[in-house]
């Protein structure tokens, strides 16, 4: 935490932000196509003490939730302020929600007021109203909106809020007196493809341990772009942070990412790996649009860049080290890369002005760091932007954690991990099989992380059951599967639990689309993949009796390709829009295995999948079908 705040709730934060950095700009959003405007942090607290006024005036309860249904815009920011203020917790989903969600969450949460961004999004409202009998108030966030009778607009109630407070109401100040660090800052519910979504109990302290322990160095003269889904905790955190060191953020969308850049000039921002895959294939591709000789000196600068980075990352200890290297073997190749570095040291200063900087000049030439997050960076892409001087500061962490757990630093930048351990947070590695606890001690040696900390959810709402799954005595299970390397980093190597995350950070249940495959004629066992891929595929171990007249043999069968193609088309058919799967769920690619899953081996003794298992054994056919 910066040391003029002393913040222990959200609501401090506000607050302190206020006064301490009163009229620099807070938030920002765009007026026009060149042309940002904002509001300080004095207006925008002072807009939440209004806005949480006229609430309280509504008739809103301390602690009671509020749903919040918006994409990034400046307005988000305001109403979450506002509620914050108000005593309650936020409910929040992007403009996509699907109906089925909408019907779920919000009677599930008792949720009585919503905040809706646009009339597309009250159209939604009013299409299930029947399943929404609780909801009192609709507030649209839109000015231009053109809403309906009986709707009520967030402006007119931040002006109500003002003429109350300046005939002397002071309610909204009574109810932020009454916060406590334990109570709750928001309910975020998870992807909900395996039914019923799971809604992620986050408080105030989470939050606030979040922004204060920090260890990136961020301060009042950055400039944030927010492009991420502003209802995501990894999105939310970035916000928190910019009401906690004073930097401006900057709302833009995906449609006007590239323009927003070069005029916003980000020095900071929160990004997942799909926008940097596609900066780099639209890099690559103007490269090779170029004419010879300019894709001849950008190879040349980056040969030199390259080799240059790689110097440095062995010689200051952040070269990924999983085996732990023996101090014979650092002093020889410490001579090789000392060499290196000198030969590559002047070429790489001279190609780096002149080629490199243009290339950095897409993102606005001013972008110091980028945190990405939602997802494993492609290897490729990871190295590419840290070598042409674009810092990529992959992070690591759950909705269930608030979400960061490991993040690198920008002068401890080890690529292959997700860096060190967040601050004040505990881990362990743990055997998945046995239960027996790899680390600590032993580095190098993955298995099952578990994780404690002050970032760590209070639990689901009204769901005990679920909650006790993943969380035993203060430890939460992750499902992920990692290793300590030798740099003291965390390294992600996969799940042990079902929910596969996909590149551009959508969640997937594999279960129902398994359970609708393994309902096919010609499978008998199949495992759905795609982890920090762009698409889903499937391993599938065929009926033999269905592919008789083919061959009663597995091996054979798995090198058939007609038995691949119908096997595929079979699934495509099963698993698509019209049988009401998500467009993100859809089956892209199938291998067919060469034997059955047996228990003890690829099943438990429940009969259950053990996904690891089965990744490791086929993991080159997984490779395969996303080479």
């Amino acid at each position: 935490m910066p040391t003029n705040l002393s913040a222990r709730t959200i609501v401090d934060l506000y607050r302190e932000a206020s006064s301490v950095y009163s009229d620099l700009p807070a938030f920002a959003r765009k007026v026009n196509k060149t042309d940002y405007k904002s509001i300080n942090f004095k207006e925008l607290y002072e807009s939440g003490l209004n806005l949480a006024t006229a609430l309280i005036d509504l008739g809103m309860k301390q602690a009671e939730h509020v749903g919040l249904i918006s994409d990034n815009r400046l307005e988000w920011i305001i109403a979450d302020c506002g509620i914050l203020l108000a005593g309650g917790a936020d409910v929040p989903r992007g403009s996509d929600v699907t109906d089925k969600d909408i019907a779920y969450i919000f009677p599930h949460a008792d949720v009585e007021i919503v905040f809706v961004e646009n009339d597309s999004v009250l159209e939604k409202i009013e299409k299930n109203r029947s399943s929404l009998q609780n909801i009192k108030h609709v507030i649209l966030m839109d000015e231009t909106a053109e809403g309906h009778e009986g709707i009520l607009r967030i402006y007119d109630l931040i002006e109500k809020g003002k003429i109350l407070r300046d005939a002397g109401d002071r309610r909204a100040e009574e109810r932020m007196s009454q916060v406590t660090p334990e109570d709750l800052f928001t309910v975020i519910y998870t992807s909900g493809t395996t039914g019923t979504p799971k809604g992620v109990m986050l408080t105030h302290a989470n939050m606030i341990s979040q922004v204060e322990n920090l260890p990136i160095h961020v301060g009042k003269n950055d400039r944030c772009l927010s492009i991420l889904p502003v209802w995501h905790i990894y999105e939310r955190i970035f916000q928190m942070l910019s009401v906690g060191y004073g930097f401006c953020t900057y709302y833009t969308n995906i449609r006007s990412i590239k323009e927003d850049m070069k005029i916003v000039k980000p020095t900071i921002m929160g990004s997942a790996p799909r926008l940097w895959e596609s900066v780099y294939i639209g890099i690559q591709k103007n490269i090779k649009l170029s004419s010879p000789t300019v894709q001849k000196l950008f190879n040349i600068a980056y040969f030199c860049s390259r080799n240059f980075k790689s110097s440095i990352r062995f010689l200051t200890f952040q070269e990924l080290d999983l085996t732990g290297r023996s101090i014979f073997y650092s002093i020889m190749r410490g001579f090789f890369e000392v060499i290196r570095f000198s030969v590559f040291l002047i070429p790489d200063l001279l190609l780096d002005a002149v080629v490199l900087r243009k290339i950095r000049a897409a993102t606005g030439g001013k972008l110091r760091l980028t945190v990405s997050g939602g997802g494993a960076l492609q290897p490729h892409v990871d190295h590419f932007f840290n070598n042409i001087g674009i810092r990529v500061l992959e992070g690591y962490g759950l909705t269930e954690t608030s979400p960061v757990l490991a993040v690198r630093r920008e002068k401890f930048c080890v690529i292959g991990t997700v860096g060190p351990v967040w601050p004040h947070t505990e881990i362990r590695i743990v055997d998945i099989n046995s239960g027996k606890i790899i680390f600590p001690p032993e580095r190098g040696v993955k298995g099952e992380l578990h994780v404690k900390g002050p970032q760590v959810m209070k639990g689901y709402n009204k769901n005990p059951e679920d909650t006790a799954k993943v969380l035993n005595d203060g430890w939460l299970n992750t499902g992920d599967i990692g290793m300590i390397t030798f740099n003291n980093c965390l390294k992600i190597m996969g799940r042990s639990k079902e929910t596969i995350v996909l590149l551009g950070g959508e969640n997937v249940e594999p279960v129902p689309i398994e359970n609708i495959i393994t309902g096919l004629p010609m499978v008998e066992h199949c495992m759905v993949v795609g982890q920090d891929q762009k698409t889903l595929s499937v391993l599938v171990v065929p009926s033999a009796d269905y592919f008789k007249e083919v061959s009663s043999n597995l091996s054979e069968l798995s090198k058939n390709e007609g038995v691949r193609k119908t096997v595929l088309d079979a699934i495509k058919s099963a698993v698509s829009t019209e049988t009401g799967f998500k467009s993100f769920e859809k089956i892209q690619d199938c291998r067919i295995l060469p034997k059955n899953f047996e228990a003890g081996d690829e099943l438990s003794g429940k009969l259950s999948v053990k996904r690891h298992v089965v990744t490791e054994k086929y993991q080159y056919l997984i490779d395969e079908m996303y080479r």
